[in-house]
């Protein structure tokens, strides 16, 4: 019962906490820093510290037992329930991927019409080598339609690398951004809406209601989860040639966890808030 149980739990984490990071890196930091004790490590601590004590904190808001439960455990109990958790955590963002890997296909064939339909059992006919993907996976400040950039980034010519610093033309309305102002419109489109929908059935569901007892927060990780269901590599890795997708969830979240300013925080809140109303209301 209690793997049952461990792996049930363990299914929330790629969803609602961190998509990549390992369970036991989070759990390793929290540990350091409660034997170095809390002496304002936050503020001096370097970026991706903060994130993987940020990941801790998520992590304990999601599975509110897990902290109490590591403490009473001896060194191999909790290898074992991490064990049982990771595997859990990783079964569902395989589920989670290889529905994408259809749904988002057969979006785009409908709202893109492409010449012939993308196969929705096949990556092998997505990615830059597809003209439909290509100009939703081209990074926002480039035009597809050129031929220079279109064969650049398809040749990986070093003017087009294609790297996770760029946002997608996906992630905006209508695919474009305006050139003065990359952030406008940014991850304001309908086929972000297709995970979160898929997000919002999963967990009211009856089968899944007792999975997770805690909040939490699943938006940041389907834009990583896109990107790969419209590229054309057929099993997941982190590394896609120039792209990384760690880096680019990192970026996610530091977009909406670490704005520079009272200004961007306000609009990271209103975007959020556009985001509420449209899953709420579809």
């Amino acid at each position: 019962r209690k793997t049952t149980y461990y792996i049930s739990q363990g299914r929330a984490i790629r969803r609602m906490v961190v998509l990549y990071t390992p369970i036991e890196d989070l759990i390793a930091k929290n540990d350091r820093r409660c034997e170095d004790g809390d002496t304002g490590e936050f503020a001096t601590a370097s970026k991706e510290q903060n994130r993987l004590q940020c990941g801790y904190i998520e992590l304990t808001k999601v599975l509110p037992w897990v902290h109490d439960k590591l403490a009473s455990l001896d060194d191999e109990e909790s290898e074992d329930m991490l064990k049982k958790l990771k595997r859990g955590a990783d079964s569902a963002r395989g589920d989670d991927m290889g529905t994408l890997k259809e749904l988002v296909v057969s979006w785009v064939n409908i709202e893109r019409h492409p010449t012939p339909l993308i196969r929705t059992d096949d990556k092998h006919h997505r990615g830059f080598v597809s003209d439909a993907c290509g100009k939703l996976l081209c990074p926002a400040e480039w035009c597809w339609d050129d031929p220079t950039v279109k064969a650049g980034i398809r040749g990986r010519t070093t003017a087009f690398i294609v790297s996770e610093n760029s946002w997608p033309a996906f992630m905006y309305e209508n695919y474009e951004a305006d050139p003065k102002n990359l952030e406008r419109s940014l991850m304001k489109l309908k086929l972000l809406l297709i995970p979160l929908q898929a997000f919002r059935a999963i967990f009211t569901s009856p089968s899944s209601a007792n999975e997770v007892d805690g909040e939490g927060d699943g938006k940041h990780q389907h834009v990583g989860q896109i990107r790969f269901a419209l590229s054309n590599i057929t099993s997941w890795r982190i590394v896609d040639g120039d792209f990384d997708y760690q880096m680019f969830w990192n970026n996610i979240v530091d977009f909406f966890e670490d704005a520079p300013g009272p200004a961007a925080r306000a609009r990271v809140d209103q975007l959020l808030e556009w985001w509420t109303r449209q899953v709420t209301h579809h």
